[in-house]
C-alpha cells in the first residue's frame, strides 16, 4: 500500500515561496563578479574612469575582492542577531529589516562611487543586510515541515539566494552598460526595498503547538534528534564545530568561483569575442545550477542521508576544481561551464544541508539562533576568495587557488565521514 502524501497547511507554502523571492534580492553578492570586471584594470589602477563611470576609480583584483570578502564575513555575523530577531520578533521583521539595509547599501555604493563607498556600502551595510534578512526564511520556513521535507524545503527558499546571479548577472551587465557603475547599484537597490518589503509580511511561524505531518509513527526520522537543543547545550558539543568546519570547507571553494567568474571565462574565452564580450553569461549559468544545486542536493540528502550527500558534492567538485587550470589554458568552453557549474552546485548544495543539518542534530524550536551560529563557517570561507585575488595579482593567475581549494574539499569529505549527530543521552526531552 502507497504511503498518502502529507498534507501542510497552506501558509506553510506561502512562508516557503515568500522566502525565495526574498532570497532572490539578497543574492547580489553572487553576481558581484560583474561589477569587478567593470572595475578591475590592474594596469590602470587608481587612475579615474571616463564617460558614464566618471568618479570611479580603476582597481586591482585584491581591491575588488576586498568590498565583496567584507560583505560576506559581516553576513555571517549578523547572521547570529538576525537568528535572534527571527526567533524571538518575527521573521517579517527580520526580513524586513535586512531588505532595507542592502537597498541603502546599493545606493550608498552608488552616490559615493569610490572604492571606499564600495566597503561602507556593498560590504558592510549589504552585509548586515544579507544576515539579518537571510537569517529570517530559512528556519520560519523548516518549522512547517517535519524531517522528510527539511532538505528539499531549506533548498528552495535557500535557492532564491544562489539562483538570484541567473537574473541580477544580465540586468546588472545591462544596467552597467545602460546607467554606469552608478546608476546600476542605484536601480537595484530600489528594486530590491519593494520587492522585500512586499514579501517580508507573507512569512509567518507556525502556531504554538503546531505538529508537522509526518510519516514517520515511531519518533523522529534516522539522523534526526526529536530534541530542541538549547545554545550552550550545543556549544558543548564537539559536533556543532564540525559543522562550522565543514561550512568552511565547502562555502570556500564556491565563493573563489563566485568572485571570480566573468574573470575566469574572459580568460578562457580571450580568442572568442561573443564569450569574451558576455562574460556574465557565465555568472548567470553558475546562478542558475548553484540555485539547482540547492534544491536537487536538498531533495537527495533527504533520500541518501545528508553526510552522503555532503561527500559527493565535495568530492565530485574537488576533482573539477584541479582540472581548471587545464580547462581554462585549453579554452574548452564546454568544459569550463561543465566544471564550473559543478563547483557551483556543490556550492549550493552546502547552504541547503547546512541548516537541515543544524535542524537534524539540534532541532527545530531554537534553529534560527543556532544555524545563526553554524553559518559563522560560511563567512569563515571569505579567505578563499581574497587569497585568490592576491594569487591572481602575484601570479598571473588562479591555478594556486584552485588546487588549494579542491584540497580543503577534501578535508570536508574526510570530516563529515566522521561527523554522526549528538545524542541527548541522560537529559529530559524538551518540547
Amino acid at each position: 500500500m502507497s504511503a498518502q502524501p502529507l498534507k501542510f497547511p497552506a501558509q506553510a507554502w506561502i512562508t516557503t515561496f515568500a522566502g525565495t523571492a526574498i532570497n532572490l534580492c539578497l543574492g547580489i553578492l553572487y553576481a558581484w563578479s560583474i561589477w569587478s570586471k567593470a572595475l578591475v584594470n590592474v594596469d590602470k589602477a587608481g587612475q579615474p574612469m571616463t564617460g558614464m563611470n566618471d568618479g570611479w576609480h580603476y582597481l586591482t583584483n585584491a581591491e575588488a575582492a576586498t568590498p565583496f570578502s567584507i560583505c560576506v564575513i559581516v553576513f555571517a555575523i549578523l547572521m547570529i542577531p538576525g537568528g535572534k530577531i527571527q526567533d524571538k520578533i518575527s521573521p517579517k521583521f527580520g526580513a524586513t529589516l535586512g531588505g532595507l539595509l542592502l537597498a541603502a547599501g546599493c545606493i550608498i555604493s552608488g552616490l559615493m562611487h569610490s572604492y571606499t563607498g564600495l566597503v561602507i556600502g556593498f560590504g558592510l551595510f549589504g552585509g548586515a543586510g544579507m544576515g539579518i534578512g537571510y537569517a529570517a526564511p530559512t528556519p520560519a520556513a523548516l518549522k512547517w515541515f517535519g524531517p522528510e521535507k527539511r532538505g528539499l524545503i531549506a533548498g528552495l527558499v535557500v535557492g532564491g539566494y544562489g539562483g538570484a546571479a541567473l537574473y541580477i548577472g544580465f540586468l546588472g551587465q545591462y544596467l552597467i552598460d545602460k546607467f554606469g557603475i552608478t546608476g546600476s547599484f542605484i536601480y537595484l537597490g530600489i528594486f530590491f526595498a519593494i520587492v522585500v518589503i512586499i514579501a517580508g509580511q507573507m512569512l509567518k511561524i507556525p502556531p504554538a503547538g503546531y505538529v508537522p505531518p509526518t510519516t514517520s509513527v515511531a519518533g523522529p526520522s534516522k539522523g534526526s534528534t526529536a530534541v530542541n537543543w538549547e545554545v550552550a547545550e550545543v556549544f558543548s558539543t564537539w559536533q556543532f564545530y564540525a559543522l562550522v568546519f565543514m561550512f568552511i570547507l565547502t562555502t570556500q571553494s564556491g565563493l573563489l568561483i563566485i568572485s571570480s567568474a566573468a574573470g575566469i571565462l574572459a580568460k578562457a574565452a580571450k580568442n572568442i569575442p561573443f564569450f569574451l564580450a558576455n562574460a556574465w553569461l557565465l555568472v548567470s549559468f553558475g546562478g542558475l545550477v548553484n540555485a539547482c544545486g540547492r534544491v536537487g542536493t536538498g531533495f537527495y540528502s533527504d533520500k541518501i542521508g545528508r553526510q552522503n550527500a555532503y561527500m559527493l558534492n565535495c568530492a565530485v567538485s574537488a576533482l573539477c576544481l584541479f582540472s581548471l587550470p587545464s580547462i581554462i589554458a585549453s579554452q574548452n568552453i564546454f568544459l569550463l561551464f561543465l566544471a564550473v557549474g559543478i563547483a557551483y552546485w556543490q556550492y549550493g548544495g552546502g547552504l541547503s544541508l547546512m541548516p537541515s543539518f543544524t535542524a537534524d542534530f539540534y532541532g527545530p524550536k531554537n534553529l534560527g539562533f543556532n544555524y545563526g551560529l553554524v553559518f559563522v563557517g560560511w563567512g569563515l570561507g571569505f579567505f578563499m576568495a581574497r587569497l585568490g585575488g592576491t594569487i591572481k595579482d602575484i601570479t598571473g593567475s588562479l591555478d594556486y587557488a584552485f588546487y588549494i581549494s579542491g584540497g580543503l574539499l577534501i578535508v570536508g569529505v574526510i570530516l563529515s565521514k566522521i561527523t554522526n549527530r549528538p545524542k541527548y543521552s541522560d537529559r529530559a526531552v524538551k518540547a
